[in-house]
C-alpha cells in the first residue's frame, strides 16, 4: 500500500484548482466573444446581400467548415501540448489523391475501407512527425515545415500532371458530402459529434488533461512523471490520422483532385485554432473554440464571394486574424498572471 502526499504549497500561493478555474473562465469568455462576432458578421452580410442566408449557401459553408474544423481538431491536440503541425495541408492533399484514385479504380469498394486507407496514410505521416519531435528532439516547427514540403513533393511526384475526376468515382463516394438531414449536411452532424467527443476526451480523460499540463509547464509535467514523449507522439499521430480522414472528405466534396489539393491549408487551420481561443503557446483552449474559429473563417470567405470581393483577400484576412489572436492571447496571459499574483498577495497578507 502506498501513501500519496499532498503537494506542499507556500502560504499565500493561489490554489491550483482556483487558478485553473479562472483561466478556463477567461478563455471561455473569449469563445463566447467569437460566437458573438460570427453572429454580428452574418447579420451584417445578410443585410447587404440577402442570398447569403439561402439554404444552398448555408450548406456550402457548413460542408467546407467541417473539413477545416476536422483539421482544427487534430491541430488543437498538437498546439495544446506546445507544438505545431504545419504538415496537415500536405497530408490532406496526399490522402485526397490516393484515396480518390482508390475509389475510382476499385468500384464497389466499401466506403469504410476508403476511410481506413485515408487514416493509414495520415497516421503514417503523423508517426514520422511524432518520432522526429519526441525521439529526434527536433522542434515541431522545423519538423513539420520540412515534412510539409516533403509530403507535398511526394504528392507532386505521384500525381504528376494527372488528376482524378468525378465521373470515375462510384456514386456513393460523391454523396458523402451531399446528404442532408432537415437541410443540415450529414457531414456537419458527424463532425460535430466527433469534435464533441474530442472535447470530452481532452477535458475528462487523464491522457487528454496531461496534454494541457505539458503545454502549460513542460518542466513541471516532467517532474510530475507525465510521459511527455508518449503524449506528444500520440498528439502528432492523431493529427496525421485526422488529416488523412479530412483528405477523403475533401476528395468527396470537390471531386476533381490533383497535386494542388490542400495547398496553404496549414495557415487557415492554424488561424482557425488560434482565433478559436487555443493559446499558440500551449496549455489552454478547446477544440470547440477551434471549430468555431474554422466556421468563422469559412463564413468570412463565403461572404467575400457573395459580396463580390476578390478571393485574394482570404489569406490576408486569415493572417490578420492570426496576428490579432496571438496578440490577444499574450494580453490575456499577462492580465491573468497579474490577477493571480494579486490574489496570491492578498492571501499572503
Amino acid at each position: 500500500m502506498t501513501a500519496t502526499l499532498a503537494p506542499h504549497r507556500e502560504p499565500g500561493s493561489p490554489a491550483p484548482a482556483s487558478s485553473r478555474r479562472l483561466a478556463d473562465r477567461v478563455f471561455r469568455i473569449r469563445e463566447f466573444g467569437i460566437v458573438a462576432v460570427l453572429v454580428v458578421f452574418v447579420a451584417v452580410t445578410a443585410s447587404i446581400q440577402s442570398r447569403f442566408l439561402s439554404s444552398t449557401n448555408i450548406q456550402f459553408i457548413l460542408v467546407d467548415a467541417t473539413i477545416f474544423a476536422l483539421l482544427a481538431l487534430g491541430e488543437t491536440i498538437v498546439v495544446i501540448s506546445r507544438n505545431v503541425d504545419l504538415s496537415v495541408g500536405s497530408v490532406l492533399g496526399l490522402s485526397a489523391f490516393l484515396t480518390a484514385r482508390l475509389a475510382s479504380n476499385t468500384h464497389g469498394l466499401p466506403l469504410p475501407l476508403v476511410f481506413l486507407a485515408g487514416i493509414g496514410i495520415g497516421l503514417l505521416c503523423g508517426i514520422v512527425n511524432g518520432l522526429m519531435v519526441t525521439i529526434g528532439r527536433v522542434p515541431s516547427l522545423v519538423v513539420t515545415l520540412a515534412t510539409l514540403y516533403i509530403i507535398r513533393g511526394a504528392d507532386v511526384l505521384i500525381v504528376g500532371g494527372g488528376q482524378v475526376v468525378p465521373s470515375s468515382y462510384y456514386p456513393s463516394f460523391l454523396t458523402i458530402s451531399k446528404a442532408t438531414v432537415a437541410g443540415i449536411p450529414d457531414l456537419a452532424i458527424v463532425v460535430a459529434v466527433v469534435i464533441a467527443g474530442g472535447a470530452y476526451w481532452l477535458r475528462t480523460y487523464r491522457s487528454g488533461r496531461e496534454l494541457y499540463a505539458i503545454g502549460s509547464n513542460p518542466d513541471a509535467a516532467r517532474l510530475a512523471g507525465i510521459p511527455m514523449g508518449r503524449r506528444v507522439f500520440t498528439a502528432f499521430a492523431l493529427s496525421g490520422a485526422i488529416a488523412g480522414v479530412a483528405g477523403v472528405l475533401w476528395a468527396s466534396r470537390y471531386g476533381t483532385v490533383d497535386s494542388t489539393a490542400g495547398t496553404s491549408y496549414e495557415l487557415q487551420v492554424v488561424a482557425a485554432v488560434v482565433v478559436g481561443g487555443v493559446a499558440i503557446f500551449g496549455g489552454s483552449g478547446s477544440v470547440v473554440g477551434a471549430a468555431i474559429g474554422a466556421l468563422l473563417l469559412q463564413t468570412i470567405n463565403s461572404a467575400l464571394y457573395v459580396l463580390g470581393v476578390s478571393p485574394n483577400w482570404d489569406q490576408a484576412i486569415a493572417g490578420f486574424l492570426l496576428i490579432l489572436a496571438i496578440v490577444l492571447d499574450r494580453l490575456i496571459s499577462l492580465r491573468l498572471t497579474a490577477s493571480l499574483r494579486r490574489r496570491s498577495a492578498r492571501r499572503g497578507a
